[in-house]
């Protein structure tokens, strides 16, 4: 113990006080005090990822399962800049993050130091809150001061609207855990009895009668209404499934809404409405009256046009303004699941009494979608995903990447009465951390995470797959190969650009063979070309590999399409 790593074992004692059991760590000097720290702490699960951008998305993936902060520690200069991608969605998506970076002290910066950069607010507003711990001399106040701090930092992280709360600590030497025979280390304690320095409690969500009742008033007018349900903070099947029922709805449940799985009554939920809304003559005579909107607005282009001619009630506790369609009339801040409770409830009790037809018409054009799916035939896409998805074990999380496949399981998977968990990074949308992020998830619940994704993403994020090794993650990875970047041959630039500056530059083919990334981290790899091949393949880690055409696959999404166009 000495003047450097008392103040940063207090502060990670607090943390861990606090209720902080994870934490992510990649190789430096200068923030060695920070990680010897948090691997130390009996309490913590501290593993070690080498590239910072992978470490940020393995800390997201912890946070992002189990609903609770996480910690990520770097040294000082561009490892810091490389969280960015991490701090960027998990800002959007709402994930607690704290991250701990270390700096060079003042007298260090700007005068050409090595690994000495302006890190003082570097994420702007992507930040919840920033902190400069700074350098304070050793004393009981200090102390005092530091816990408090470490304390409001895991609370603000977690607290209201969740994020990245980023603590910066310019350190000095000693950077060593070299002892000093003159420190008192018992200025440094924190309360006797283990608790927390700060305790805090927050407000409860819960909607005020008067809001239920308005909302319930609201409801019979708009007899012809739906339910969307978007990605969501908090298990609210039940409840929206008990709020349908009371007013007849159709639920429009995303695949990462927690309502589309699971063995709660599942008889108003619509999986395939994208399929559904792409026909404009059936979009047209399906116009609710009212759309309640809970969670964050789903991925399907369709939907959102369609929500966009809609007056929509958008329930949020956080009240983040997730409102892309700008037709939202209401805005209601409050927990969802007690909301739609008290909805239900006031409903049920008013006898109000549903329109039949209107939900049937939802229920017999979604019947339409399984088959046509089946029928189409393999290497298909879509197949393979809703395979891998069949082969999760009850109660298993899988994660979905960005671009196709999340588009892909949202469009074609269908509602399932077995527990299953849907997550994925929808705060940016973007590809970074595809592969980190559900190893990081694997590693805190500690069971094995499928991922389902495509084969530039995977490649995209090469540092996780071999953070994920390192960090013993049990992951199957089912990667559609399709030569590139699938989705944009479904966009105007594919018939508008140069077809080899296009193919170069936009869709850019990797010609990596799978089988050797599977071997460079000893990961069983197997090549699937049916929907069942994949769902065998899937029940065991390893990298899934499933080989498509990318012309052929649009064609065969089209004639899908198409098909359930005309029956309806």
């Amino acid at each position: 113990m000495n003047r450097t790593y008392a103040p940063i074992f207090a502060m990670v004692d607090e943390l861990a006080r606090c209720g902080l059991r994870h934490a992510v760590t990649s190789p430096g000097s200068r923030n060695a005090p920070l990680t010897l720290a948090l691997a130390a702490d009996p309490r913590i699960v501290a593993v070690s990822v080498i590239d910072e951008r992978a470490a940020g998305f393995a800390a997201l993936g912890m946070a992002k399962a189990t609903g609770t902060p996480v910690a990520v520690t770097c040294t000082s200069g561009s490892a810091v800049a490389n969280l960015l991608p991490a701090v960027v969605e998990a800002h959007e998506a709402r994930v607690p993050l704290i991250l701990l970076t270390a700096d060079r002290p003042p007298e260090l910066r700007d005068t050409g130091a090595g690994q000495a950069i302006d890190q003082l607010k570097i994420y702007g507003s992507f930040a919840k809150w920033f902190v400069e711990v700074g350098n304070h001399e050793p004393s009981r106040a200090t102390a005092v001061h530091l816990r408090a701090l470490a304390s409001r930092a895991f609370h603000t992280a977690q607290g209201g609207r969740p994020g990245v709360v980023h603590l910066n600590f310019p350190l000095r030497e000693p950077l060593a855990p070299v002892p000093d025979d003159d420190f008192d280390a018992s200025l440094w304690d924190g309360r006797p009895d283990g608790g927390p320095w700060v305790q805090v409690y927050e407000a409860s969500a819960e909607a005020a009668a008067v809001l239920a009742d308005g909302m319930a008033a609201r409801i019979p007018q708009g007899a012809r209404g739906a339910i969307v349900v978007g990605s969501v903070h908090e298990d609210v099947a039940a409840p929206v499934a008990r709020l349908a029922a009371a007013c007849g709805w159709p639920i429009l449940a995303d695949a990462t809404s927690g309502v589309r799985f699971g063995p709660h009554d599942r008889s108003h939920v619509i999986a395939h409405y994208d399929v559904l809304l792409r026909s404009e003559e059936w979009a047209a005579a399906h116009r609710p009256g009212l759309v309640m909107r809970i969670g964050d607005t789903p991925t399907s282009k369709p939907l959102r046009a369609w929500l966009a001619s809609a007056p929509q009630l958008l329930v949020d506790p956080h009240a983040v303004w997730h409102e892309p369609t700008r037709a939202a009339e209401t805005i209601v801040q409050a927990a969802p699941a007690t909301l739609c409770d008290a909805l239900a409830q006031r409903l049920e009790a008013a006898g109000v009494r549903p329109v039949q037809d209107w939900l049937a018409g939802w229920r017999e054009a979604d019947d339409l979608v399984p088959p046509a799916l089946e029928a189409t035939p393999d290497p298909f896409e879509p197949k393979a995903l809703a395979a891998a998805i069949d082969a999760a074990d009850e109660d298993a999380t899988v994660w979905v990447a960005s671009s196709m496949p999340i588009r892909d399981v949202e469009t074609f998977v269908p509602s399932s009465g077995k527990r299953l968990r849907v997550l994925a990074n929808r705060g940016a949308n973007g590809i970074d951390g595809t592969v980190a992020s559900p190893a990081g998830a694997a590693v805190a619940l500690r069971e094995r995470v499928t991922l389902l994704t495509g084969e530039i993403a995977l490649l995209h994020d090469i540092g996780g797959v071999l953070a994920a090794a390192r960090m013993g993650a049990a992951l199957t990875i089912v990667c559609i190969n399709n030569g590139g970047g699938g989705i944009f041959d479904f966009l105007p630039v594919a018939g508008a650009a140069h077809p080899s500056l296009y193919e170069e530059h936009i869709v850019t083919p990797s010609g990596v063979d799978l089988s050797r990334v599977a071997a460079l981290v000893g990961m069983r790899h197997t090549l699937a070309g049916t929907a069942d091949e994949v769902r065998e393949a899937a029940r065991l880690p390893g990298l899934v590999e499933v080989r498509t055409e990318r012309a052929e696959n649009v064609r065969l999404h089209r004639e899908l399409f198409a098909r359930v166009a005309e029956q309806l």
